[in-house]
């Protein structure tokens, strides 16, 4: 029996979601025993409350500061940020002796870290205290920050060539670098019928639909988006899914149908796949594991308001792969639906695009490679060298 343990910190429901997925895939593994943690929830209710509560403040509202942050925090040498990822391990370690007490008596064979935290925190214990674990990193952004960069680890899996590309010249060793794509639900395996997910959802099959997830977006900016939308009239059915947005359907309420288009407004559902599939165009931001889901079932996208940081590249990887179109203006989304979808060989076009973008068997590919690595290899897996001599430009 394989024991495998994922890590995560539950800072933004991307992490969340992918750990689920691995957890999922693994269980479906023979003779695997798998468990899934948020670090956050063994560390100090201080630690927690400030690591929580900076993330928010600064990505949701205080977007431009938390760009400089992310930019300024990405050390392009190798050295330098190795050394920098350990000093915050050693800041960081006195906040969470509960997550090294649960790594001992946990005692897993493997270690799979879908966020920064954990990591670090892992190579560290296993340099002071040789408490040494096969350990694996699942990136899910992307591009790799350089805070996902730590020793000790004995694969990386990676959204992109391009993120693989810019790990090999920052010196990683290229051996360690694996491309899966962000881990998705498993559901995304089983292909869909658009035909029947309308029919599910009540929705004519020869209809135009439209939906917007804004579970991320500030409330206020999608009531004018709707407006705007609603004034174009270019779809018949507009869907906008609420998600986590608590003040989005509140802020929507005197929203109504038109003559022209019907508006629908959600919660929390359990059917987004369907949505997604049924789906002729979507609007969103550019949250990892999301994007990845719509990739996965080549519907074409319109992103608007990433978060500056890792969204925008998750953004540009999208918009420069031609699954996607970008704005920045969100005066200029309802124009760009409208143009969409009066051009159908550009929809096809993105959704083309978009399949071969997005890896729907991503966290089963994950978990068959380490449990294949782990079983082959796991006498010398604490003697693997995680990084390329390469030499300086």
């Amino acid at each position: 029996m394989t024991r495998v343990l994922i890590l995560y910190s539950s800072l933004g429901s991307g992490h969340v979601a992918a750990a689920k997925a691995l957890s999922a895939a693994f269980a479906q593994l023979p003779e695997v025993e798998v468990s899934s943690e948020d670090a956050l929830d063994y560390a100090s209710p201080i630690y927690r409350r400030a690591v929580t509560e900076s993330y928010e403040q600064l990505s949701e509202r205080l977007p431009q500061l938390y760009k400089a942050f992310y930019e300024g925090s990405d050390i392009a040498d190798l050295e330098k940020s190795l050394d920098n990822n350990l000093t915050w391990a050693r800041l960081e370690r006195p906040f969470f002796r509960k997550l090294e007490t649960l790594i001992r008596e946990a005692a897993p064979d493997v270690i799979v870290c879908v966020q920064q935290i954990p990591s670090r925190l892992l190579q560290l214990l296993q340099e002071e205290d040789g408490l040494v674990r096969a350990q694996y990193v699942v990136v899910t952004d992307a591009i790799a920050h350089s805070t996902w960069i730590n020793k000790g680890v004995n694969g990386f899996f990676l959204p992109n060539d391009l993120s693989k590309n810019f790990l090999v010249q920052r010196g990683v060793d290229p051996a360690l670098l694996h491309v899966t794509g962000i881990p998705i639900r498993l559901e995304m395996m089983e292909p869909k019928d658009k035909a029947a997910a309308r029919s599910h959802l009540n929705i004519p099959s020869d209809k135009k639909l439209v939906t917007l997830m804004g579970g991320g977006l500030n409330s206020r900016r999608v009531r004018q988006l709707i407006k705007d939308l609603l004034a174009y009239g270019s779809m018949d059915t507009l869907v906008v899914a609420a998600g986590r947005n608590e003040t989005l359907l509140d802020a929507l309420d005197e929203l109504t149908s038109t003559s022209q288009v019907t508006l629908q407004k959600v919660g929390m559902i359990d059917y987004i796949d369907d949505l997604i599939v049924a789906s002729d165009l979507i609007i969103t931001k550019a949250g990892g594991l999301i994007t990845s889901e719509i990739l996965a079932r080549g519907t074409p996208m319109v992103i608007v308001d990433p978060i500056p940081g890792q969204e925008e590249q998750n953004a540009d990887v999208i918009a420069s792969a031609g699954a996607g179109v970008q704005l920045r203006l969100l005066e200029m989304v309802a124009p760009a639906v409208e143009y969409l979808l009066t051009h159908p060989g550009r929809l096809r076009d993105m959704s083309e695009r978009a399949t071969l973008l997005g890896k729907a068997d991503a966290a089963l590919a994950i978990a068959k490679h380490i449990l294949a690595h782990w079983q082959a290899d796991s006498l010398q897996a604490k003697d693997v060298t995680p990084f390329a001599d390469v030499p300086a430009d």
